[in-house]
């Protein structure tokens, strides 16, 4: 079985509370861009006339933005229950992705610790954390309390958002209109751009981009997940394709050295 190994240094490593504050703080970006989206979120609620309890409930037990949106969508579109938990798990399968590369951070936690990072398992929560396992600075013992604090942290904010949203949405009727959502467009931008440092990751940004453009018309969001599909094997491809690369010019290398060797 391979093991994940645990690059900080002991004495250097996290106590729990640093980790969940640590891990607070590595999110506070992603909850600014969040702000607009929840009070959005709230505000369309109301405007379509359901009443507040639903996009509150919504916002504490399915904690998915986008999925909420889409929910919100086809129930005023009149669409059936299946139709609706379908579209829902098509929008979220990205999430089996992000669960498929954790787990090796988090199978050595109980059960119901395993649980509670599960259901705050978000884009965005993922973005703030998962990069400082691979920097060192979150170890395997206490990475787990940093990716609560930054859980914990965006669903309090993104629920409180949700619930000024539908505050507001009884006084400000326009403010759905009034082109909030860009601040999450914003946050996912500076979600992807520092990966961005090699021909892998560029290859997932073009093919997934133009495919998300091309198949938009695609019913049930299938458009997005295609993209994300070609994404992840362009990203296949293309690394397979450097470390080809990378191989033969380590052996080119080589070769050249035993020249030179035998040369003198």
């Amino acid at each position: 079985m391979n093991q994940v190994s645990n690059k900080t240094d002991k004495n250097t490593e996290l106590a729990p509370k640093q980790a969940f504050w640590f891990g607070v703080m590595v999110c506070i970006p992603m909850i600014i861009g969040g702000i607009p989206f929840g009070l959005i979120f709230g505000t369309l609620a109301t405007s379509y006339g359901l009443e507040p309890w639903v996009p509150m409930l919504m916002s504490l037990l399915v904690f998915a933005g986008s999925s909420q949106f889409v929910v919100l969508g086809l129930l005023m579109a009149g669409a059936t229950l299946p139709v609706i938990i379908f579209t829902t798990f098509i929008v979220n399968l990205r999430h089996l992705l992000y669960a498929a590369d954790l787990v090796k951070y988090i199978r050595h936690l109980s059960l119901p610790w395993r649980l509670v990072l599960g259901f705050g398992l978000i884009d965005e929560v993922y973005a703030a954390t998962r990069p400082h396992y691979d920097s060192g600075k979150l170890s395997l013992s206490t990475g787990h309390y940093a990716y609560f604090g930054s859980f914990l942290s965006y669903y309090i904010v993104w629920n409180v958002s949700t619930a000024l949203g539908i505050a507001a949405g009884e006084f400000i009727p326009e403010l759905s209109n009034w082109g909030l959502e860009f601040a999450m467009v914003a946050t996912f931008i500076g979600i992807i751009a520092p990966y961005l440092n090699n021909f892998a990751y560029w290859s997932v940004f073009v093919v997934s981009g133009v495919s998300a453009i091309v198949l938009v018309n695609l019913p049930n969001n299938l458009g997005m997940l295609s993209a994300a599909l070609l994404g992840l094997l362009a990203g296949i491809i293309s690394s397979k394709l450097s470390n080809i690369t990378n191989s033969e010019n380590t052996i080119k290398n080589h070769i050249a050295k035993d020249s030179d060797g035998g040369a003198l």
